[in-house]
Order: structure tokens, then C-alpha cells, then sequence
């Protein structure tokens, strides 16, 4: 009885088509979503470009406290058109993402947080969903919400794994 219990309670925690975390799929997805990581880090549009697919839509929700969301639709070129270089260090971490592959489609979900200088700056929601075309994982669209409240226990979260 107490397996079963178990076994139930696991499968509904489990999205479905969801992968192991070190599964060959898990890796292969996540590796343009790091990759992007990488780019905002360095600053690089054409790494960015190099991984999302030329037509990707891209939507911000920006949440203020005590005021209405703002959600914005930018194209991926207003976004790495928003990367200048600059002496500050950005860093992006994902904290423990969800990710779920069906064929040639993939989601990647995760709380992140975002810092610059080492110092937390704003957190939030990734969602990127991804297509296989030619066998290469490419993201398709990028939506996140961004807020400055609640972060620093994600923070915490996101130095310790």
C-alpha cells in the first residue's frame, strides 16, 4: 500500500515525457538553453543567435510590487540588440529546471536568478521551448517573468547546487 502510495505520488510529480536529469535527451535540450547562459555572459548576440531559431518569439512579464504586471513581446533582435558590451559580469542560473521531451519538441522550466557583478539583481521563471529541425535543438520561444521580490531564497537555492 505504501509503494503504491509512493509510485502515485511520483508519477504525478513527473510531467509527462519528462526525462531523467542526465538522460542523453536532458543533456542534448539543455545545452542550447546553458549555452544562451553562456552568451549573456560573455555578451555575445551571435551566440545568442546561434541558438534560437531566426523566427523565435520572446515575451517578458515584469512584475512590480504593489503594481500590474507589464508583459512585453520583443523580437530576438531587439534582445541582442539590448546586449552592449559593458565591464559589469551577468550571470544567469537556473535552478533545478524541468525538462520534458516529446520527439522533435522540448520545454525546459526552471526558476532562475539573475546577478551582476555577483551581486542578485532579479529572479524569476524560464520557459523555453524548444524544436529539433535537422536534428539540432533550437529555441523557438523564451518567455520569463522578471521580479525583485522573493529572490534571495532562490539565490541561496542557486549557490548551493
Amino acid at each position: 500500500m505504501l509503494a503504491a502510495a509512493a509510485l502515485a505520488l511520483a508519477l504525478q510529480a513527473t510531467p509527462s515525457g519528462s526525462v531523467a536529469p542526465t538522460s542523453p535527451d536532458h543533456l542534448a535540450v539543455l545545452a542550447p538553453v546553458n549555452a544562451v547562459f553562456d552568451a549573456l555572459a560573455a555578451r555575445s548576440a551571435a551566440g545568442l543567435d546561434a541558438h534560437f531559431d531566426p523566427a523565435a518569439q520572446l515575451t517578458v512579464v515584469h512584475e512590480r510590487a504593489g503594481a500590474e504586471s507589464r508583459v512585453t513581446h520583443i523580437t530576438l533582435q531587439q534582445f541582442t540588440g539590448g546586449l552592449e558590451p559593458g565591464p559589469e559580469r551577468l550571470e544567469e542560473v537556473m535552478i533545478n529546471p524541468t525538462v520534458a521531451v516529446n520527439g522533435d519538441v522540448a520545454m525546459v522550466w526552471g526558476e532562475y536568478v539573475f546577478r551582476i557583478d555577483g551581486r542578485l539583481s532579479h529572479c524569476g521563471v524560464d520557459h523555453f521551448n524548444l524544436v529539433r529541425p535537422a536534428g539540432v535543438w533550437k529555441i523557438a520561444s523564451l518567455t520569463w517573468n522578471q521580479r525583485t521580490t522573493g529572490c534571495e531564497a532562490l539565490d541561496a537555492a542557486a549557490r548551493a547546487q
